[in-house]
C-alpha cells in the first residue's frame, strides 16, 4: 500500500479550471504481483457501477479564509500583479536536477497583498521556495460592487534549470 501511496503523491496534473478538486483512485493488490490501478477519477465500488455512487463532496474551504472571498474566473478578471518576487531556487533541488511547476492557491486581501497560500500541485523540494515568493507578491485590489474584496486565485511558479 505504501508503494501505491508514494506513486500517487508523485502524479502531476494540469491545474483545474475550478479547483481544488478531489477524486478517488483505487488500486488492486494481489499476492506476488505489483499493485495495479483499477479506477481513476470517479468513486468506485467493486461490482457496482460508478453511477450508483453519489458524487464526492467538494473539498472544504481553507480554514480561516474569509467567507466573502471571491474566486477569480468567469466574469471576474485576474488581478494585475504589481509586485513580483522571484523564488530562490533551492540548492538541493538544483543539485538533484529537480525542476517543474508548483501551483498554489493564494488568498489576496482587499488591499491586493497575499495573505495566505497553499500548495495545490507539489514538487516537494520546490514547494517552500514557491510559497515564500508568492507570499511577497502584490496585486491590484479586486472590486465587487465598488468595494475591495478578498480574492482566491491560482498562482503558478515555474522552476527551470539553466543548461
Amino acid at each position: 500500500m505504501k508503494a501505491a501511496i508514494d506513486a500517487v503523491k508523485q502524479w502531476q496534473y494540469d491545474p483545474p479550471a475550478d479547483g481544488p478538486i478531489a477524486f478517488d483512485v483505487a488500486f488492486a493488490f494481489m499476492p506476488g504481483a505489483e499493485p495495479r490501478m483499477v479506477t481513476h477519477g470517479a468513486p468506485a465500488v467493486f461490482g457496482a457501477p460508478s453511477s450508483s455512487m453519489p458524487p464526492a463532496p467538494p473539498p472544504p474551504p481553507q480554514p480561516g479564509w474569509p467567507p466573502n472571498a471571491v474566486r477569480v474566473g468567469g466574469h471576474r478578471k485576474v488581478p494585475v500583479k504589481t509586485k513580483h518576487v522571484a523564488p530562490v531556487y533551492p540548492p538541493i533541488a538544483q543539485t538533484a536536477n529537480v525542476q517543474g511547476v508548483v501551483i498554489l492557491e493564494a488568498l489576496l486581501g482587499p488591499d491586493g497583498k497575499v495573505q495566505d497560500a497553499r500548495i495545490l500541485r507539489s514538487i516537494p523540494l520546490l514547494d517552500q521556495a514557491a510559497l515564500e515568493a508568492v507570499k511577497q507578491w502584490e496585486f491590484t485590489p479586486t472590486l465587487l460592487n465598488g468595494a475591495p474584496v478578498p480574492v482566491i486565485m491560482t498562482a503558478t511558479v515555474q522552476f527551470t534549470l539553466q543548461p
